[in-house]
């Protein structure tokens, strides 16, 4: 019997700490994982991960099916795509007829609407709640002509800046939760695109409500959020919890995808009376011009580039 021994899983996601000392019983394909002789108690979610390797399911095989099932039109969704867990942005713009049904999405969980945002056509997919929803539509997104990927979700506040509702652009997202961890290596946060960032510095000054910059605490299980959980939230200066950023920004990383996430902090986990007020619209006023302000930002990006590409043809 061959025997080999290894330390592993150092790291902290949310304070806690896996160090074992590794005992691998080779003596079949089937052989079991032991540590000092007992079953191995590393979370399933944490084994066999293989990061470098493809998924064998992909998204694109997905949307080749459905289209074939569903006799949809080949065709790409709008460049810029929109993710509102809550609905009450798409909700608003079908109650004021401005949003059409999109003829190309094939997904088959979801609808998508097109809307315009200034002399650009958008793309939103409405109640998309959780990391793995999110995500499941993100891949499928970016298979169908995505380009830029935004999601506004509605938190509950943690650190208090000030009395709801106002935003948050999402820098980095404490990952207790679980979809982050089939993307990328375990950690304690992830985080959005440094030049993604960098590009939307100063681009909010127009909206009516504050934007501030800061961390998240995305959870899978919004009913658990006990008073431990939300002392050691604050400890780290986390303005707000929220459901998808995290497994968001670790989709991104690992596929190379631009995705930028706001939490639109509207409560105070119901602890006030008078809570989960979103404001004008549900919201969705505000929320449509923090997505015009940052199409304008991507696309004055875009512009920039095209400019330096001419200039160096000439």
């Amino acid at each position: 019997m061959a025997v080999s021994f290894r330390e592993f899983y150092s790291y902290s996601p949310v304070e806690f700490y896996w160090t074992a000392a590794v005992v691998v019983v080779a003596t079949s394909p089937t052989s079991k994982l032991q540590i000092m002789g007992k079953i191995d108690k590393t979370p399933p979610i944490l084994r066999q991960k293989a990061y470098e390797q493809s998924s064998v399911f992909i998204p694109e095989n997905l949307l080749r099916e459905s289209r074939r099932q569903n006799a949809l039109p080949p065709g790409s969704v709008p460049e810029i795509c929109v993710l509102d867990p809550d609905g009450d942005i798409v909700e608003n713009l079908l109650a004021r007829s401005q949003a059409r049904p999109n003829a190309y999405w094939a997904c088959y969980h979801t609808k998508m609407f097109d809307f315009e945002c200034g002399d650009t056509v958008l793309g939103i997919v409405g109640y998309t709640v959780g990391a793995p929803f999110a995500v499941l539509v993100a891949e499928q997104l970016f298979a169908s002509g995505c380009q830029l990927l935004i999601n506004i979700t509605s938190s509950g506040q943690i650190v208090s800046r000030e009395k709801p509702p106002f935003f948050v652009l999402v820098e980095k997202a404490l990952r207790d939760e679980g979809t982050s961890y089939h993307y990328v290596p375990p950690s304690d946060f992830s985080e959005i695109d440094d030049d993604l960032a960098n590009l939307l510095d100063g681009a909010f000054s127009d909206v009516p409500e504050p934007v501030y910059r800061g961390a998240t605490w995305t959870t899978d299980a919004p009913f658990r959020e006990t008073e431990q959980a939300i002392n050691q939230a604050k400890d780290l200066d986390i303005l707000a919890v929220e459901m998808e950023a995290a497994a968001l920004y670790a989709f991104a990383r690992a596929r190379s995808r631009p995705v930028v996430c706001f939490a639109h902090v509207t409560n105070q986990m119901g602890n006030v009376e008078g809570d989960f007020e979103k404001g004008e619209e549900d919201g969705s006023r505000t929320a449509l011009q923090l997505i015009a302000a940052t199409v304008t930002a991507w696309q004055g990006r875009n512009e920039k580039s095209d400019q330096a590409t001419d200039t160096l043809r000439r």
